[in-house]
């Protein structure tokens, strides 16, 4: 039989283990998403100034106002469907990562709800007589904190799928106000 401070300590080393190991995951992670995102900008930057140098070449033979007009709005929509498609790209990779970090997080509060439960209910056996109410407001405390910790997680999945519906708002409406735009100056 293992004495209190055996049990502590193995599930303080325990502890410790998971948390590097959700450190590890969560940097990770992290690291995936900026490769995403500099690859994104890096991808969107260089069809950018491949699509500016061709326009440059159009504008250059431009003659009249009317020519410049047209190619003006020509130029418009495109260039409002590439924003929005960007911006739609850089929220799916953040909304991706941040799915991730919930998970590795739920996981991590989990598992180390498990084995503090485990570790309580075997001190409780052997602790002496007398110590019930000490035990009860270790679990009691162990309780509340495992509540705060799942409002916490519901709480950033509330917020993240708020900002998720407002960045795709946000697109629908910029996409409208482009295609207004180019509607408008057509006529």
């Amino acid at each position: 039989m293992f004495s209190f401070q055996d049990q502590f300590s193995a599930a303080t080393k325990s502890h410790f283990d998971s948390q590097i190991e959700l450190m590890n995951t969560l940097t990770s992670k992290a690291f995936e998403s900026m490769e995403k995102v500099i690859e994104l900008n890096v991808n969107a930057t260089k069809a950018s100034l491949e699509e500016y140098a061709a326009t440059a070449k159009q504008f250059s033979t431009i003659k009249d106002p009317q020519e410049f007009t047209t190619l003006a709005t020509s130029q418009a929509q495109p260039n409002a469907d590439k924003a929005v498609a960007y911006s739609r790209h850089l929220a799916g990779i953040l909304s991706s990562t941040q799915s991730e970090f919930a998970k590795a997080a739920e996981a991590q509060i989990a598992e180390t709800s498990r084995k503090v439960s485990t570790l309580i209910d075997e001190v409780s056996k052997n602790a002496p007589a007398g110590s019930e109410n000490a035990i009860a407001m270790l679990k009691s405390a162990v309780g509340n904190a495992n509540a705060g910790y799942e409002q916490l997680a519901k709480s950033t999945k509330q917020a993240v799928e708020t900002i998720e519906t407002n960045l795709n708002t946000a697109a629908k409406q910029f996409t409208q106000v482009a295609e207004k735009t180019t509607r408008a100056s057509k006529k």
